[in-house]
């Protein structure tokens, strides 16, 4: 019985050692493909967002014009008189 006990005890911290060790050998590989699958996602968001013509300097893009319905509207809500309590 104390037998099963030790080697399960053993058993546990092999694993966990083995564990530790691997994951600092496969750790910066891990992250280094997921920092290049970010950038290609926003490289491929940033490509999308680019014009195709060539812009100069200075120059001013609008893409898309307010809709002249949705101005402001002069009834924003209605005013309360109050009193200030002394």
């Amino acid at each position: 019985m104390l037998v099963g006990l030790f080697k399960t005890i053993l058993y546990i911290l092999v694993f966990y050692y083995a564990f530790k060790f691997l994951a600092r050998l496969l750790a910066p590989f891990l992250i280094k493909k997921a920092a290049e699958t970010i950038q290609k996602k926003a490289e491929q968001q940033f490509g999308n967002q680019q014009t195709n013509g060539a812009v100069k300097e200075g120059e001013t893009i609008i893409d898309k014009t307010p809709k002249k319905g949705q101005q402001g509207k002069d009834t924003v809500g209605e005013y309360v008189d109050f009193e200030e309590i002394e």
